[in-house]
């Protein structure tokens, strides 16, 4: 059966959206680990790196390369099979929820779009009309519980990689992360309903069309100002702990754990990719909070210059991500007792008051 014109140029779109998140995914650890490295230094009073490249920014770069090109040692008593797939289970989920990431609005116009259309007729004899474009991969009505559901895999993969090691660090390690991570996913997924509650979607992208504009003129109705400044109080805590970032970085604990659940994973591409799905992780809850609580892609003058739409997008998505490094360079490490007694007995209970600050407002509001 033939194939249509407007089957190709979808498919084209698609794929060419894939490429540039699937980049951006690949880039965004080499980056923040660049600028991670840098800023702690200058918080410390250190230099960081700064001989590989100018400025060493070509640092992350050779790190990567080294671990390629390492010995991949496998422990003898370590469960093979296991210990080699649980870096993969780490890494896909965290590269899948990447397709819904709202990036900008509908219908942009594209730059160089006759470059590209007549590029893709040099390579294929495909003649295209690609001009305009929607800065998403793809919106489903589902997107925010599409987002959870492959997320929620990266605990399979850190507490496969600790039993799987066959190390009494590892698996220790393993056995935090789980319990953490289902206790503070609990009050994560309690924080986003404030949201759902005010916006009646979980679809990201009509999410965030619903918090364009203003109130009085110069409130943006973004829900962090208006309805869910408590549900993003309590979504900032619940992410932080999620990505086992300082202070809850309790499955690695390097001065308890040596390394946590990775700690046999040496200095190979193993190791390089759990590394990879820990920052692309803190991609994805950075963007879910850009797209849930700040707005999303939404700042001055879009309407007039939709290719601004990314821009603030990607601006606030980094300032999520400086944060990380902010709290790493000031806050201690919690003691393990701790950390489950804030998310049990404070979390919970305020994300549940959020729940019913939130129906509350809607029961009257709407």
């Amino acid at each position: 059966m033939p194939i249509d014109q407007q089957s190709i140029q979808f498919f084209v779109g698609i794929l060419l959206k894939i490429v540039i998140l699937f980049v951006i995914g690949l880039l965004s650890p080499v980056g923040m680990n660049w600028v991670e490295r840098r800023a702690l230094a200058f918080m410390q009073m250190r230099l960081g790196p700064n001989r590989t490249g100018p400025f060493g920014l070509l640092q992350s770069l050779a790190d990567g390369i080294k671990f390629a090109f390492k010995e991949d040692v496998v422990p003898l008593a370590a469960n093979k099979w296991l210990y080699i797939f649980a870096p993969v289970v780490a890494v896909v989920p965290a590269f899948m929820a990447t397709i819904v990431y709202p990036l900008g609005p509908k219908g942009v116009d594209i730059p160089f779009a006759a470059s590209i259309n007549s590029f893709v007729y040099s390579l294929t004899g495909i003649q295209l009309n690609l001009s305009t474009m929607d800065l998403h991969v793809t919106s489903f009505n589902v997107g925010l519980l599409y987002v959870l559901a492959v997320t929620s895999m990266g605990v399979y993969a850190i507490v496969m990689a600790g039993w799987a090691s066959n190390s009494k660090f590892s698996l220790l390690g393993g056995l935090r992360s789980s319990a953490q991570m289902v206790s503070y996913e609990l009050s994560l997924s309690l924080a986003l309903v404030g949201v759902l509650i005010q916006a009646g979607t979980v679809d990201l992208v009509k999410i965030v069309e619903m918090q364009q504009g203003t109130y009085f003129g110069f409130i943006p109705k973004w829900y962090v100002f208006v309805f869910q400044p408590l549900g993003f109080f309590i979504y900032l805590i619940s992410a932080i702990a999620e990505t086992n970032r300082t202070p809850f970085d309790l499955p690695e604990a390097e001065t308890e754990l040596v390394g946590g659940f990775h700690t046999e994973y040496s200095s190979s591409l193993k190791f390089a990719m759990l590394f990879m799905a820990e920052y692309v992780n803190m991609l994805t809850v950075s963007v879910l909070a850009t797209a849930l609580f700040l707005g999303g892609w939404s700042g001055p003058f879009v309407s007039q210059f939709p290719l601004l739409a990314p821009v603030y997008f990607l601006l606030k998505v980094t300032l999520f991500m400086f944060l990380y490094i902010w709290l790493r360079g000031t806050l201690p490490r919690l003691r393990y007792d701790q950390l489950m007694n804030f998310g049990w007995k404070f979390l919970l209970p305020v994300a549940l008051l959020n729940i019913f600050i939130s129906a509350t407002i809607a029961l009257f509001a709407y």
